[in-house]
């Protein structure tokens, strides 16, 4: 019988081990041999389905004569045989492989499992409503708990009694306060300037020009600095700590501190709302001062008042009381803010993009979170007359 020997033959370990190919009576007879194991890295060098394309037969048969040790590296090479032989529609005979081998192959499938695609997920709007309360309900209990620990260890961190680190304190105090302040005086200056432009405009037309320090006065120290102080300080610092501490999230930096048995609060949390409520009131009051220094110059330059006038009459408008309630808000934003950019950092993912979003929450969070404050606080300073 006519025999044509292929040139196909898997790199071998040694003298007479791998696999030969010949043609007989339009079948291809493959020749295994040796011991086909991964340790001894038997895989051939020709694909199963060139092998049979090349050969133009119709049926595939196996002699495993001289096939002593084997392992998967045979079913691999089997598999993918019988895989070509399907595509191909060539006849796979494996009748000539031991039954182990043979057993074994009857387990592996046929052909890949196919991966069902994932169907489109439809919620409707009742769904919705119900997952956004559901997470406005687990937001609102976060916060609440952090305000109760906050509530708890106030007195104990205020005795020494806190596991923080004063280093960390310090440098928090440093980079909300000192660092701060030219962000603080370039926009606080620029929005009394504006005001006072926009106002001085008004009041000329009804001939009381000479109350633009009033009104500047008391829009500043009752709003506008502990406002716009708090939402700088919510965009550039409170996005800040969110990001620093759901990167320790991502860097399994807070696991290792929670087996470490450190008390998260007290070494992440303290430090960090310490340092913005000590630091937003020192803030709010140079905020008042240089936005009223850039309502000053506008009305120097363009209303041609005096110097004295305008401070005799800024020093009859504001109050105490206006006083006061600024220093109360900046005080409350810091705390908000503080406790809100700490939340949304330790529940963050774990990710690169978790920590971009979690810095991009707390800042609108923060902002968000500001206004409604300073709402509530001029709502009720109404109701108690301040």
């Amino acid at each position: 019988m006519p025999r044509n020997e292929l040139t196909a033959i898997a790199a071998p370990t040694g003298a007479g081990t791998g696999w030969s190919a010949d043609i007989l009576e339009e079948a291809l007879v493959v020749s295994l041999s040796g011991d086909w194991t991964i340790r001894d890295g038997i895989f051939g060098t020709t694909t199963a389905d060139s092998l049979v394309r090349k050969a133009g037969v119709t049926a595939v048969r196996f002699e495993a004569a001289g096939l002593r040790q084997w392992d998967s590296s045979l079913l691999a090479f089997l598999s993918s045989l019988r895989a070509a032989c399907r595509v191909l529609q060539v006849a796979f005979d494996e009748s000539g492989l031991p039954e182990p081998a043979r057993r074994l192959l009857a387990m592996l499938p046929a052909e890949p499992p196919a991966v069902p695609e994932p169907a489109p997920r439809r919620t409707g709007i009742v769904s919705r409503i119900g997952f956004w309360t559901a997470h406005r309900w687990s937001d609102t209990a976060a916060i609440t708990t952090l305000v109760g620990d906050m509530t708890l260890r106030t007195v104990p961190a205020m005795r020494g009694k806190a596991r923080a680190r004063l280093v960390d304190l310090w440098t928090f105090i440093q980079d909300a306060g000192v660092a701060a302040l030219p962000m603080v005086l370039l926009v606080n200056m620029l929005v009394g300037g504006i005001v006072t432009f926009v106002g001085s405009i008004q009041l000329i037309r009804f001939g009381a020009a000479v109350y633009v320090s009033n009104m500047i006065g008391i829009m500043e120290v009752r709003e506008l600095a502990p406002l716009i102080t708090a939402i700088v300080m919510s965009g550039r610092t409170g996005s800040a700590y969110a990001a620093e501490i759901a990167t320790m999230q991502g860097s399994d930096e807070i696991d290792a501190l929670r087996a470490l048995g450190i008390p998260l609060f007290d070494y992440l949390i303290i430090p960090r709302i310490a340092a913005l409520s000590a630091m937003l009131p020192l803030l709010f009051i140079y905020a008042a001062a240089v936005g009223i220094a850039g309502g000053l110059l506008v009305a120097i330059s363009l209303m041609n008042l005096s110097v004295g006038s305008f401070l005799m009459h800024l020093r009859s408008a504001v109050a105490e009381s206006d006083l006061f309630l600024g220093l109360v808000k900046s005080m409350t934003f810091g705390v908000w803010i503080a406790i809100s950019s700490c939340r949304i950092g330790l529940q963050a993912g774990r990710s690169a993009t978790d920590v971009g979003l979690a810095a991009t929450t707390a800042a609108v969070g923060g902002i968000v979170g500001v206004i409604a404050l300073d709402a509530v606080f001029d709502v009720c300073a109404n109701s108690l007359g301040l």
